[in-house]
């Protein structure tokens, strides 16, 4: 029987928590699509791993069998994930990098090719991700090493080295009220309609919309995107302002869309992060040296 390591993962974040609640917070997820996939868990395998009840979620005698032997399987997964991927990349003399929109902004292009001189014969193989994974594939194993925005959830698992760090502006429609003005004041926002990141994300989508800066003040969504195009075009229609790094008016922009300082929030950190296990691997090595260098001079 072929089971999903998703669902794995799920039922051993309930085992943990004991509680459906804080296990769905834990894995930025909705409650009812967590317990749909536990159920689905169960299902599969036959049998009731959890004994349901006010005060929580109690593990059934099948389900402590499977919470022994969970953390070792998924451990065991990942290191053959990584594993297995890199060694396809060493074959290749690739490394895989991961990034979020702009990446190291202006730094990237000299990063890359202080990279090249660095590791002649080598490529550094930039994969794009959605605001969906704010690792940047570095959550998956699916890049090497990752360009991040900091914070983002699944960091404290990571080596993280930050680069630099650059103002927040705010991104309004054209037509907006406050589109004229030279600076902005969030506060002057707080009443305002957000495009916000998909709810998975967590802490990252929270930093976005200033959570810790609102004193307590609701937010108001007015859209959820992952992708910049997706993001710009809910602005641009009015579906409401973003907080974005500042150098979004020179990366990302479009015709009906404005960009304006904001005061009253902190910056937006730019990060480099791999996974610890490959603290001794020496391409991986190079390439943050080359971040931390490149970075420096500017």
């Amino acid at each position: 029987m072929d089971v999903d390591t998703r669902l794995l993962r799920y039922f051993a974040a309930v085992a943990e928590e004991g509680s459906l609640t804080r296990a769905a917070q834990r894995l930025y997820v909705s409650q009812p699509a967590l317990t749909k996939q536990i159920r689905r868990l169960e299902s599969a395998l036959g049998t009731a791993l959890f004994t349901r009840s006010r005060d929580g979620m109690a593990l059934t005698e099948p389900g402590r069998a499977l919470a022994a032997r969970v953390p070792g399987l998924l451990a065991g997964w990942e290191t053959a994930l990584r594993e297995t991927r890199a060694a396809g990349s060493r074959a290749d003399r690739v490394l895989r990098v991961g990034f979020l929109a702009s990446a190291a902004n202006e730094a990237t292009q000299p990063i890359i090719a202080e990279f090249a001189r660095r590791r002649p014969g080598w490529r550094a193989e930039m994969r794009q991700a959605s605001w969906s994974n704010p690792s940047a594939g570095l959550a998956g194993s699916d890049v090497d090493v990752a360009l991040v925005r900091l914070p983002f959830p699944g960091q404290e698992a990571l080596r993280v080295v930050e680069l630099f760090s650059e103002p927040r502006c705010v991104v309004l429609p054209e037509a907006h009220p406050l589109a004229g003005r030279e600076t902005i004041d969030f506060r002057e926002l707080l009443d305002e309609p957000f495009v916000a990141a998909p709810p998975e994300t967590g802490p990252w989508r929270a930093y976005w919309l200033a959570a810790d800066e609102r004193d307590g003040h609701p937010v108001r969504v007015g859209a959820v995107t992952a992708q910049p195009d997706d993001w710009l075009t809910a602005i641009a229609n009015g579906y409401g302002v973003a907080l974005a790094p500042e150098s979004a008016s020179r990366f990302y922009t479009r015709p009906g869309v404005v960009h304006r300082p904001v005061t009253g929030v902190g910056p937006s950190r730019v990060g480099v992060a791999w996974d610890p296990a490959d603290d001794a691997d020496p391409v991986v090595r190079d390439f943050v040296r080359c971040c931390r260098l490149v970075c420096a001079r500017t």
